[in-house]
């Protein structure tokens, strides 16, 4: 006899999840809903993956993305129907320009419910238009698909994790009834293990540049952003160079004493050194001045933007490379022992110059100030995560200041949602990120605006295993916009209603509104300390003012222009 419509639907999404298994996914993110039962329940009745479950489809979605980026295999992403599939875009958005594997699964009304008035049925096909590698509907399952079921899950991971690595939509329609018993499933490819379908990962036999014939003996700059390789192999060929290297806090060169500190503070002074050539490395700063100063010195302008991706903001790069700038820089590690330093080392030894004179000018007005302060708060947080811990970064003025005045400590992993540089779903993603490597500690610089946007975040946190500290820099509004010229154009209440938008909220007790310990401190370093001692979920709240910060700002930049000078 023919299986029933609900058990055949089961044991497609039985087979689903056993072939994910299979192509190495370890968790799934499940926000509750009728339609996508049948998904649901094959999930958690496997028994192989760590099912999470989220009441917030937008939170729950850059939950996964936190999940992906700490693990690196593919995170499954369920939602129902409707506008639930919606609320999981912007998490989308993030992992398409960050490169972050997601397998999003939309469940969906069958065929003969669209289109005529049925509750929660919307047109999902393509709902995240460009956004995704690979969208697939194969419809209501039936016996004449079940042969092609694993070779669609297989090739949903193989999306993911392709050269240029990003989320995949599966818009999934099952009919009611939606509960029922899975079959045999179809067997497996492969004798030993899983069968798996990856895209092979460009690697340049033949690199586009050479060290020796194009860059050698120059005077260049390496700026080194999320993704740019080994920080040692890295270190080793900028040193062989005599190169300096500016770099993002995510690279992970940024620990290393060839990275050098305060460049944005350093490069609004008019500097007197003129490289020739410049190459970047992975993805770009959060620095404007640095950008416009690239754009500006007349230098060869070389991008190693990987597969399908295109890095050329201000449109001066004299050429952009199709390469992983991992592969590149171990493609050229061959011909290091062949180099001399550009100009005898002096073209690095004075760049290191004038960045120890700008790093040590603002550790000095930073320790001459008897409040809180906002780079004082970044210094605290990179000196209080433990080493192999994790530092999460939120959007707007966190990632700057980290970037433009804090010195690490020692190497750092740290992470930022900076593919569309927006503040939705810190909170979320930090917790995804804790949870992939429940034995790092976490912690997660963020301000008051990005933590109430994601305050949904924190529904069900104390409860999901995870040790992550979250830092609220609470000012009263948004911060960053005082930096704007629109604070000097618009009159001072206009520009508070539109852009200050103070909030007035007692974040503390926000917090303690999902049952998650909080408190306000001034000391931040030793209260990370604490709160990573005790485990869990924390909130740190550390008040600042916007109007100081702003005056403390000017004054860190003036101090450096004084010492480089």
């Amino acid at each position: 006899m023919a299986p029933r419509p609900e058990d055949l639907q089961a044991t497609f999404c039985a087979t689903l999840v056993d072939e994910w298994v299979r192509d190495g996914v370890e968790h799934a993110v499940i926000c509750p809903g009728s339609r996508s039962t049948p998904l649901a329940l094959a999930l958690v009745d496997d028994g192989r993956l760590r099912v999470h479950v989220h009441h917030d489809e937008r939170s729950g979605a850059f939950m996964a993305l936190g999940l992906a980026r700490g693990g690196g295999d593919p995170v499954v992403m369920v939602t129902t129907s409707g506008t639930a599939a919606v609320e999981v875009h912007p998490a989308v958005v993030e992992a398409d320009l960050a490169g972050v594997p997601l397998v999003v699964c939309t469940a969906d009304r069958p065929p003969e419910l669209i289109d005529v008035g049925a509750p929660q049925a919307i047109d999902q096909t393509r709902l995240f238009g460009g956004a995704v590698r690979w969208f697939h509907a194969p419809g209501v399952p039936t016996e004449a698909t079940m042969p092609r079921w694993r070779a669609m899950a297989a090739r949903a991971c193989a999306e993911a994790t392709g050269p240029r690595p990003g989320p995949v939509h599966l818009n999934l329609a099952f009919r009611e009834p939606l509960v029922g018993v899975a079959g045999a499933l179809p067997p497996g490819r492969g004798t030993e293990g899983a069968w798996v379908w990856r895209a092979p990962t460009a690697t340049p036999t033949d690199p586009p540049l050479t060290l020796l014939d194009d860059l050698a003996g120059r005077r260049g700059i390496f700026i080194a952003g999320a993704g740019s390789g080994p920080a040692d192999s890295l270190a080793r060929i900028a040193g062989a160079l005599g190169w300096p290297v500016w770099a993002a806090p995510q690279a992970p060169v940024w620990g290393s004493p060839m990275a050098l500190p305060a460049i944005d503070a350093l490069l609004r002074e008019p500097i007197d050194l003129a490289p020739e050539v410049i190459v970047h490395l992975g993805g770009p700063l959060a620095s404007r001045v640095v950008g416009e100063w690239v754009a500006a010195s007349g230098a060869a302008e070389i991008v190693a933007a990987g597969e399908g991706s295109w890095l050329d903001p201000h449109g001066t790069a004299a050429m952009v490379l199709p390469v992983p700038a991992p592969a590149l820089i171990e493609a050229w590690l061959a011909e290091v022992e062949h180099l001399e330093p550009a100009d005898g080392g002096r073209w690095l030894a004075r760049w290191t110059e004038l960045a120890t004179r700008a790093q040590a000018a603002i550790e000095e007005v930073l320790v001459a100030e008897p409040a809180l302060t906002e780079p004082g708060i970044a210094q605290q947080v990179v000196d209080g995560v433990p080493p192999g811990g994790r530092l999460m970064v939120s959007s707007s003025m966190p990632i700057r200041d980290l970037e433009w005045y804090a010195r690490p400590a020692a190497p750092l992993e740290v992470h930022a949602n900076r593919g569309a540089n927006g503040i939705d779903g810190v909170v979320s993603t930090a917790l995804g990120l804790a949870l992939a490597d429940p034995q790092a500690g976490t912690v997660l610089l963020v301000g008051d605006i990005a933590f109430l946007h994601d305050s949904n975040g924190l529904i069900g946190a104390t409860a999901r295993g995870a040790d992550l500290v979250i830092v609220v820099v609470d000012n009263d509004g948004g911060g960053i916009f005082s930096f704007l010229p629109q604070a000097a154009t618009v009159a001072p209440d206009r520009f508070e209603l539109l852009y200050g938008t103070p909030h007035g909220l007692d974040l503390v007790a926000v917090a303690q509104a999902f049952g998650v310990p909080a408190r306000a401190t001034s000391d931040v370093g030793a209260a990370i300390g604490e709160a990573l001692a005790a485990g869990g979920v924390h909130v740190l709240v550390a008040r600042t003012d916007r109007t100081a910060n702003l005056d403390l700002h000017r004054r860190l930049n003036a101090a450096v222009r004084s010492a480089v000078r």
